[in-house]
């Protein structure tokens, strides 16, 4: 019973607190119910410039719920892309982005649409949890980053003008990194499990399709140590010749 009194109290207030909350989403609902389009956009940009994207993508979207069609519609929905986005819900922003492409493909700013998508696809492949901690989890499924790779390679391709085309172009060779570090992730699982064909493919497949990254030297590391447990001497030799050229300090060089 004591431990029930002294519980009390503390449960009471989180009952207040919760019933307060709810309170207060049905107040400010019928606030934004009683406001037209101009009122509600310049209270979606005051949260905006104070970093309230959370209230501001409710107000937006209120907005873009109650007048679709409206001279604002356009830079409602690009506004909302954003708010979305810095509120941290990316399958909003998403879905948000991709209503937006299809109902203004020839919109002047659909650019900063993909670029976008991109910025978002790679938001939905890291884990700040991880990242803080200093987990490596290179061998997560990385379908995510394939997803924004593609979305700055058609921004790029559609429009090599933009503005946004040389960061595009930046964060490319940051994704070609990590896929390439998900192939050597999954080559040593391979390795581990002496699968040494599918280690090796593995390999080659970094040598072929990622080039200029930070992980060709795994991977050549890799195809050597694999051929030489297959017996495949001329393909080790090869790998090793390839290996001499351009990492000369590699312990793999006997």
């Amino acid at each position: 019973m004591k431990s029930f009194r002294l519980l009390a109290p503390v449960l009471l207030g989180a009952m207040v607190s919760v019933a307060g909350c709810s309170s207060s989403d049905k107040e400010e609902k019928a606030v934004l119910a009683n406001m037209g389009a101009q009122q509600l956009y310049d209270r979606a940009k005051q949260s905006m410039e104070v970093g309230n994207f959370s209230a501001a993508a409710q107000t937006l979207s209120a907005l873009d719920s109650r007048y679709p069609f409206g001279p604002l519609s356009h830079q409602v929905q690009l506004d909302l892309i954003y708010s979305y986005y810095k509120s941290g819900k990316n399958e909003e922003t998403l879905a948000t982005i991709d209503r937006f492409i299809r109902l203004n493909p020839n919109h002047s700013d659909v650019d900063y649409a993909y670029y976008m998508r991109g910025l978002t696809n790679m938001e939905s492949d890291s884990n700040l949890f991880q990242e803080l901690m200093n987990i490596d989890r290179t061998d997560r499924d990385p379908s995510k980053s394939r997803a924004a790779f593609e979305d700055f390679r058609r921004l790029i391709q559609q429009y090599p003008d933009s503005k946004y085309a040389a960061d595009a172009k930046q964060r490319m060779v940051h994704i070609k990194d990590r896929l390439a570090r998900y192939e050597i992730a999954i080559a040593r699982f391979y390795m581990r499990r002496e699968a040494y064909v599918a280690a090796a493919n593995r390999g080659r497949y970094v040598i072929e399709h990622f080039p200029n990254t930070t992980q060709v030297q795994q991977a050549l590391e890799i195809m050597v140590s694999s051929y030489e447990q297959l017996g495949l001497t001329e393909l080790r030799d090869n790998a090793m010749k390839t290996l001499k050229l351009n990492y000369p300090d590699s312990e793999f060089i006997s």
